[in-house]
């Protein structure tokens, strides 16, 4: 068969396949055009899913009746320069297009329109390509002193193919909404619109640059419980920086859909950040839940190559283990540096689960019709008024409610110090007091001071302006956890020797990976070396895992080398291990309490990192201030 030359229109067709997948790949492609031009408002329109319409207009520089022709050229792009001597340096990109391939691919499948006014200019003028015929370029009304108005209709009427393959229009106008969220979140300063079917779905407004301004705008996208629960991340590694925010692990969510990142403020598809976020959450998650993450990571332009996905969704760092690890690291020091701050929706959820106890379930106000209420308590008049006077009418009216395990009244000198208990889990951790030494009242601590345990499970604390309620068991078992963690990692991992050292089999480029990490692996206590070409010999395992299937542990090894740069199997396994341990060892829940016990405990949660949440990832306490408490009642 014979060499044909295609001709331009069939190439632009093909080209759209890969540039105009969808819907939301024509809005990406028109939004980064106007955020290139320099816009600083962006409104969108989309109509039966962008199939029948898509309308952006922005306020950037405009285009002149000259440059309008150029536009729809395929490979005719302003955002890239030649240097002096006439060569065009593509890892040198500062824009977020640059390939020249969007609108005369998007002319080719459909029916578009450009109108523009340049700045500084009088008078605007538009152009129109229908399935890639262009009309010439005439003068038009235009609505703004300047920018670029850019309609498409019926798309890929040209293809009609391709419409078959298009999803519902629900799920198209979803798409659409997604992309333009990704696009607002890297830049802040830009006012964002959105209108899909004549209905405004989306209206943000330009918030300054830098950390407040993101943040702000984040909430706007992500909910607005993000801004109480995020960390923010500013780290900087060689040339490579990295800011935005991390949500703490008691704000977690059931996919990775609340994961962005974002390179030179272009939004991205990376597995770089999935690994690195499993990494960096893996003591303080389930495998089940995925954490909250915008990132940013700024760097030079020789250091990461976007030119290897038509779409640009994807990038190339020059070094993907620096930026991975810097990642990694920001992370876990956000983390840490949170303690034992838990996500403030935790308690929100607490409130909502309360209903006022004064009228019947249901009604809005007042009584309903025919409901009584319950009788009232033993000693109680029905004007609000003891019929008994003093404290003995208070003890007859609610019995046990002064027994220990219900009421914890602490004198001063027990306030300032605990008492030692040689079989305590808690006082030997306690902190210490020395004479001379001033004495904190307890209600200045953050978690306040124990005043009841609940069921023998719940200790009942009180601070300045709230109460604290903290699982015993789950918090307890955190801290055995951490200091578990502390331990292993201040001295070397105890290993075991295997009887018959154990031959695994593997593809040659696995194998490969793992000998190069045997330093890493022999720190975490698997000895292990290279067994001829395709296998490994390992020697010896982590004592901490007991017998083991050696067989999988290195093939998921093998495995996670592949994906995320990083032995994160046997990580996790060892944590799985300890986290095990912890739970076992830790105070279980029916335990009576002494108020020096839990005194000595909510201490050890202060000073304790990641303190707010056990180890998957579950709250270790409840915070209601007392706004909120007085809300329930009425009183505000």
């Amino acid at each position: 068969m014979p060499i044909r030359r295609l001709p331009p229109e069939t190439v632009n067709r093909i080209a759209a396949g890969e540039v105009v997948e969808r819907p939301a790949s024509a809005v990406k492609e028109l939004v980064e055009n106007a955020l290139d031009a320099g816009a600083k408002r962006i409104e969108i329109r989309c109509d039966n899913g962008g199939l029948s319409r898509i309308l952006v207009a922005d306020d950037g520089h405009g285009l002149g009746p000259d440059e309008l022709e150029l536009a729809v050229e395929r490979h005719a792009t302003s955002k890239l320069v030649a240097d002096a001597d006439g060569e065009y340096d593509l890892l040198q990109i500062a824009t977020l297009g640059f390939r020249g391939e969007a609108l005369p691919s998007i002319g080719s499948v459909a029916r578009l329109t450009l109108s523009s006014r340049a700045k500084g200019s009088d008078d605007a003028f538009s152009l129109q390509v229908e399935g890639g015929a262009m009309a010439p370029v005439g003068p038009c009304a235009f609505p703004t002193p300047h920018g670029a108005r850019v309609e498409v209709r019926d798309l890929f009427y040209a293809t009609p193919a391709r419409l078959k393959f298009m999803k519902s229009e629900r799920a198209e106008a979803m798409a659409i909404g997604d992309e333009v969220k990704r696009q607002a979140m890297a830049h802040e300063d830009v006012a964002f619109t959105l209108d899909l079917d004549g209905r405004t779905t989306l209206r943000l407004v330009a918030e300054p640059k830098g950390a407040v301004g993101r943040l702000a705008r984040l909430a706007a996208i992500l909910g607005k419980e993000l801004q109480d629960n995020a960390l923010e991340i500013d780290q900087t590694r060689e040339d490579v920086h990295l800011s935005g925010f991390a949500g703490l692990p008691t704000y977690s969510r059931g996919n990775a859909g609340h994961q962005f990142l974002f390179v030179n403020g272009r939004p991205v598809r990376d597995r770089l950040l999935a690994g690195a976020m499993r990494a960096a959450y893996a003591d303080f998650l389930a495998r089940d839940r995925h954490p909250v993450a915008v990132l940013f990571v700024h760097l030079p332009a020789e250091l990461v190559d976007v030119n290897v996905h038509p779409a640009k969704a994807e990038v190339r760092f020059r070094d993907p283990a620096l930026v991975r690890g810097l990642i990694i690291g920001a992370l876990r020091h956000a983390l840490a540096a949170a303690g034992h701050r838990a996500s403030t929706t935790v308690a929100d959820s607490v409130i909502s689960g309360f209903r006022p106890q004064g009228q019947a379930p249901g009604a809005s106000g007042g009584y309903q019709p025919g409901y009584t209420p319950p009788p009232s308590a033993q000693g109680w008049s029905g004007v609000g008024m003891w019929r008994q006077g003093g404290t003995l009418a208070y003890a007859q009216a609610l019995p046990g409610l002064g027994e220990t395990s219900a009421r914890v009244e602490l004198d001063e000198p027990e306030a300032a110090t605990y008492q030692t208990r040689g079989d305590s889990p808690f006082l030997a951790q306690a902190p210490q007091t020395y004479p001379g030494a001033a004495v904190i009242d307890l209600l200045d601590h953050p978690l306040g001071a124990a005043r009841a345990q609940v069921h023998e499970t719940y200790i009942v604390a009180q601070t300045r302006d709230g109460i604290v309620v903290v699982d015993q068991h789950a918090a307890h078992e955190r801290l055995v956890y951490e200091r578990m963690k502390t331990e292993m990692a201040g001295g070397q991992v105890l290993r075991q020797a295997l009887l018959l050292p154990e031959v695994v089999e593997l593809d040659p480029s696995e194998a490969e990976r793992i000998c190069g990490r045997i330093d890493e692996l022999a720190e975490l206590g698997l000895v292990l070396e290279a067994f001829g070409a395709g296998a490994v010999l390992v020697r010896e395992t982590p004592a901490l895992l007991g017998e083991t299937d050696v067989q999988g542990l290195v093939r998921d090894i093998a495995d996670d080398l592949a994906e995320n740069g990083s032995a994160l199997a046997l990580k996790e396994r060892m944590a799985a291990v300890c986290g095990t341990m912890a739970c076992h060892g830790s105070v279980r829940a029916g335990r009576r309490l002494s108020a020096a016990e839990m005194n000595a405990l909510l201490r050890q949660m202060e000073a304790t990192p990641h303190s707010g949440q056990c180890n998957h990832g579950r709250p270790t306490y409840v915070e209601l201030k007392l706004n909120d408490i007085e809300r329930l009642f009425g009183r505000r």
